[in-house]
């Protein structure tokens, strides 16, 4: 998938290209053409190799230095800042296209990827003496701590400085449509599964539509009829539910998107309510509460039900309320009419934590 990616790099960035393309210098032929074209700074290549002798190679002392449980930012090298105006853009190619004002480089982007597991490298980041980066869960899981593809030994690895800062200040912009955010680039596969801009699917018959949940709730609305009601968070929403109409969908006034659907368990009618979206967001949690009123027969009866957040769905049309956690029970005696013209009265009351 064609992805844009936008990097941001301290002021002295080729610095840093240089120092990691000087500590391994046949990075051209192991990991694909580089090319980079930039002004000529003054690399320190000393001061690195004493960093590294200096650093621990046993697998015990990797152990210590293996993943850290401290913020992303407090691990990024100190002085480490954006710099404005830069940018990279990943094309469908394995190369990355970085541009800051008339200067531009293509890097590789297995550069960015751990050389064991393939994934995207998170600091700490090690390298071999081979050249060979790994990130730190792969070296806790490694017998000896050598590198298994360095061939004639000497493959112990050492904490890289230069990568750390690099993989540290790489973002990728959310490929999802509607979504302006950011991210690092290691954290771009996490931020994509729980981006609330993912695509909801409309599963009626015969449709392939997909789109974020305020695009879908239009579709539903415009192509399929299905009815749309206004709530207000915090408050109270009155509604003369036709059985024959199992779904409806509310739009709440920040965009968010919710399903009022009615199903039949037995002689008891069940209501409930489900967040469309793609993703459930530890972050933000949707309590909610609904009432059901009967005829003038059963006056000062009322059936009740809440919960601390309800369930989330990319599916509108494939969400049944006989299964779901969260469901108001309805008895007989609380339905208005007969036949097709069975009706509920409900109260419905979502609140946004």
């Amino acid at each position: 998938v064609c992805r844009t990616l936008y990097f941001s790099f301290h002021v002295d960035f080729t610095s840093q290209i240089k120092l990691l393309t000087a500590a391994h210098g046949d990075i051209h032929t192991r990991q694909g053409s580089v090319f980079m074209t930039a002004n000529a700074v003054r690399t320190d290549y000393l001061s690195l190799e004493q960093e590294r002798r200096k650093s621990p190679r046993d697998s015990q002392q990797l152990r210590s230095n293996g993943p850290s449980s401290k913020p992303q930012a407090a691990q990024t090298t100190e002085g480490t800042q954006v710099a404005p105006g830069t940018s990279m853009v990943r094309n469908r190619g394995s190369l990355l296209t970085m541009e800051k004002g008339d200067r531009k480089a293509r890097v590789e982007t297995s550069l960015l990827d751990c050389r064991l597991c393939f994934r995207p490298l998170k600091p700490p980041v090690f390298q071999c003496n081979g050249g060979h980066s790994a990130c730190g869960t792969c070296l806790v899981e490694l017998p000896g701590g050598q590198c298994p593809m360095c061939k004639h030994g000497g493959g112990g690895f050492a904490p890289c400085l230069a990568m750390d800062g690099i993989v540290s200040s790489a973002t990728i912009k959310c490929s999802h449509d509607g979504c302006q955010s950011h991210v690092t680039y290691h954290e771009h596969d996490d931020h994509h599964s729980a981006c609330p801009h993912a695509p909801c699917f409309c599963t009626e018959p015969g449709c392939s539509f997909a789109g974020p949940p305020p695009a879908l709730l239009g579709h539903l609305a415009t192509l399929h009829s299905w009815p749309v009601h206004k709530i207000e968070y915090g408050k109270v929403l009155w509604l003369q539910v036709p059985v024959s109409e199992p779904r409806r969908l509310l739009l709440a006034e920040d965009g968010g998107v919710f399903l009022l659907v009615v199903g039949l368990l037995n002689a008891i009618t069940v209501v409930s309510v489900v967040c469309i979206r793609a993703s459930t967001s530890p972050s933000l949690q949707y309590p909610a509460m609904m009432w059901a009123y009967g005829p003038p027969d059963v006056a000062g009866v009322r059936c009740m039900v809440d919960t601390e957040a309800v369930t989330s769905s990319s599916k509108p049309r494939d969400v049944v309320a006989e299964k779901l956690p969260f469901v108001l029970l309805v008895p007989p005696t609380h339905v208005f009419g007969a036949g097709a013209s069975k009706e509920l009265s409900l109260e419905i009351r979502v609140n946004k934590m």
